[in-house]
């Protein structure tokens, strides 16, 4: 089973911090990993796991067996923006998006 957030307005740089921390273990104990972490992106992270144990269970599986398959987090559209800078010039800012993808499996 899995879930995805679309164009969470974070940088993918700072949320693949918090998904190599979960890859690979039991939901339960990623969720109370995320739990502790001190990261901006650990709330909606933990929400998109919650949601694919959510799914999982209205297919059926058992949520004490599931553990976190993959985890992909990928860059969404930048939005683009201007600062002024001296003598009329401008640079460019971008505001980084992420797309958070979760996939569970059962363990036998």
């Amino acid at each position: 089973m899995k879930a995805i957030l679309k164009n969470y307005r974070q940088s993918p740089r700072k949320v693949r911090l918090l998904a190599d921390l979960v890859r690979g273990k039991r939901t339960s104990d990623a969720l109370t990993t995320l739990q502790f972490v001190d990261k901006r992106a650990a709330g909606p992270f933990s929400k998109v796991i919650e949601s694919a144990v959510s799914n999982a269970k209205d297919a059926g599986k058992d949520a004490d067996k599931l553990f976190i398959k993959t985890v992909t987090v990928d860059q969404a559209p930048t939005m683009r923006r201007m600062r002024p800078r001296a003598r009329g010039s401008a640079s460019r800012i971008n505001k980084r998006n992420s797309h958070i993808r979760v996939e569970l499996a059962e363990k036998k």
